[in-house]
């Protein structure tokens, strides 16, 4: 180990001087990720279309480049999928992410370059630990192992030369020698695809293992968590692995989880880690541990433009470029990729909570919201709203999903929730009463169409048994993985099939 100590040492060491570049000089760094991309991507099919040979600036590229999404973009993915090559970026492509998107029951596919791979991923993986090292001078990680919770792979069917799966899959198919040597379980277990026998191997094999950290979505970690504690007869994880940590989280907001996490690992020197790594590309990085907002990473080979979130479905939005956003905003967030995702709206939205350095959190998706009554509830108000009932009544969350109930004869409008606990509250009303609270403290809208139930009576709150949403997951083919129970829709159709569920 004092060799991969060694290494890592040297390595984070110049990459924080980088780091700290792109820090002091944000607009610049962005500048030069556009002109590498424009020029990369000139004789590309798509850059000639473009006349990206001509293109100077990011207000041409704006002006001539409309607005993309994977349903416009995916002519052109399916044609690198069979094997054409050069269509939107030169290199050869052959891997692709899978990814599920909660408003759509039809999976994407990724395009996934060597340089995403090399440029933005695995580099994010390596600045994640150089800034936790670099905050945390004494810390041991590198004596042991890292538990990863990786999704599966396959060969793509379409062509035999083309790869799919989850993103966490397609980085360890295709991580670098020192990942592997600092990683756990053995990529054949970390690769299945039947997620209930991948758990009960996952737990097997890394229960004697000196694990120092872990990454990965906290419903499955948490499951794998449980799992342990089980077969090893312990309450504290701590326990089972004395030098454990750090956690690496993302995929969704840590605040419903936090208070189950602390709960089965009971130790001074656990530390939690928010990251947002997507299937297409690695964004930020929680830098400060003593502040939830996370860094945005300006030299991954990602060019960045945000639309106000009003103005997201508009077909002539205001873009702002990274020197013009402002603190508190809620923006659309568009990239464009050195795997050939040009001005694409990936359908998330944050905002941002410093300019120097530019630091964010996730608000949610532009899609994921409820605004059936001119409430404009986003994620970040149910995710904290819940948070502080699950502190104040305590319990804690595995997972939940909402959505409106519509004004009828009977009655008015009201928010519906299936909330699935580990540990259910002692006084479920009381609970209700508190999550109805802090939902007005967090959105004036909300609180305002509340107001003498005018607009929206009480939430109306269905317990779900313990492994519901993983039932409902895998009535829908969607067990395991980057898949997610999706936390709010505008609409009943999730609602209706979990009702239906429920109530078997």
């Amino acid at each position: 180990m004092s060799l991969i100590n060694s290494v890592l040492t040297w390595m984070f060491k110049k990459r924080l001087d980088q780091i700290q570049y792109f820090i002091d000089h944000p607009v610049e760094a962005q500048n030069r990720v556009f002109k590498k991309l424009i020029d990369t991507a000139k004789s590309t099919e798509w850059g000639l279309k473009y006349d990206y040979a001509s293109m100077r600036n990011p207000e041409e590229f704006r002006n001539n480049i409309p607005l993309q999404n994977y349903e416009s973009l995916k002519p052109y993915i399916e044609r690198i999928i069979q094997g054409e090559q050069g269509i939107l970026w030169p290199s050869e492509i052959k891997w692709f992410a899978k990814s599920s998107g909660t408003t759509s029951e039809k999976s994407k596919f990724i395009p996934v370059s060597k340089e995403t791979l090399d440029e933005c991923h695995f580099n994010g993986g390596r600045d994640v630990l150089a800034l936790y090292a670099k905050n945390n001078p004494a810390t041991r990680i590198f004596t042991g192992k890292g538990l990863v919770m990786g999704g599966s792979t396959q060969i793509n069917k379409m062509n035999e030369g083309s790869y799919f799966g989850d993103l966490s899959a397609v980085m360890m198919k295709n991580m670098p020698l020192l990942g592997q040597l600092i990683r756990t379980p053995d990529l054949s277990i970390a690769l299945m695809e039947e997620w209930e026998a991948k758990l009960e191997k996952m737990a097997n094999e890394t229960i004697k293992k000196n694990v120092t950290n872990m990454a990965g979505v906290p419903t499955w970690t948490l499951v794998l968590i449980e799992k342990i504690l089980q077969k090893t007869g312990k309450v504290n994880l701590a326990d089972v692995w004395p030098n454990l940590e750090l956690y690496i989280h993302g995929g969704v907001s840590f605040k419903p989880y936090k208070q189950r996490f602390e709960t089965l690992i009971k130790s001074e020197n656990m530390h939690y880690m928010e990251t947002y790594n997507a299937s297409e590309g690695f964004f930020g990085i929680q830098h400060d541990l003593n502040h939830p907002s996370m860094l945005l990473m300006l030299d991954y080979g990602i060019f960045y433009e945000f639309i106000p979130v009003s103005q997201a479905n508009s077909p002539n939005p205001d873009v702002y470029l990274i020197g013009d956003v402002e603190i508190g905003k809620n923006y659309a967030v568009i990239i464009s990729t050195n795997s050939g995702l040009w001005r694409y709206m990936i359908g998330d939205t944050i905002s941002f909570t410093g300019l120097n350095p530019y630091t964010f959190i996730i608000t949610g998706r532009v899609k994921h919201y409820i605004n059936a009554f001119g409430e404009e509830v986003i994620v970040d108000n149910t995710d904290e709203a819940i948070a502080r009932a699950c502190h104040e009544e305590p319990a804690s969350v595995r997972d939940y999903t909402v959505a409106p109930v519509y004004f009828s004869a009977g009655g008015n409008g009201a928010h519906e929730w299936i909330i699935e606990f580990s540990n259910k509250p002692a006084n479920l009303l009381r609970f209700e009463s508190i999550l109805d609270k802090e939902l007005k403290n967090l959105n004036s809208d909300y609180e305002a169409k509340r107001y003498k139930d005018i607009a929206l009576r009480k939430p109306i709150i269905h317990v779900a048994q313990s492994g519901f949403f993983d039932t409902w997951l895998k009535s829908k083919g969607k067990l395991g993985g980057q898949h997610k129970v999706p936390r709010l829709s505008n609409d009943r159709s999730y609602m209706e099939s979990m009702l239906k569920l429920l109530s078997a």
